[in-house]
């Protein structure tokens, strides 16, 4: 009987493990032509990591609205409020505190839901104008369009 009751909670936790790996998402993000173009003038690690952001935000919100789906996103632009490493390491003149400018990004693609639906994504955030611009962070605006992305995931708009 004692086997019995070790066996049987581990046998749940298993299962339980089973079906959350199951209805995990997949996000996949490839990069569009254009940015492709401009990767070398911004930093390819500091792309890399704006890609994992959007993953992660994305992903999180799959989670929460259709689990077990998947989405196929294409980067299109990707814009930095302040100059980036390797900006600064290519145009001296840069002032990684001072300079600022419009940043945000822009993403198509699409959402697959575990039962075989396709929705369309479109989204795209950009400061308005540069009086906009309040974040400190060389990424605000670009992490600003990427938690809008998964909120409106959320709500199901996509």
């Amino acid at each position: 009987m004692r086997k019995l009751a070790f066996f049987a909670p581990l046998a749940a936790a298993l299962a339980v493990a089973a079906m959350a790996q199951a209805q995990t998402p997949t996000v996949n993000v490839t990069v569009g032509p254009e940015l492709q173009r401009q990767i070398e003038k911004l930093g390819e690690r500091e792309v890399n990591e704006q890609i994992d952001e959007l993953k992660a935000e994305v992903g999180q919100a799959l989670e929460h609205r259709y689990p077990g789906a998947t989405a196929n996103l294409v980067l299109v632009d990707l814009k930095p409020n302040r100059p980036t490493f390797e900006q600064i390491r290519q145009t001296p003149g840069l002032d990684p505190i001072r300079s600022v400018s419009i940043g945000g990004a822009a993403i198509k693609g699409e959402i697959v839901t575990a039962d075989g639906q396709s929705r369309p994504v479109d989204f795209s955030y950009f400061s308005p104008n540069i009086r906009d611009v309040w974040g400190y962070g060389v990424w605000h605006d670009a992490d600003r369009a990427f938690g809008r992305l998964g909120d409106q995931i959320e709500q199901g708009r996509f």
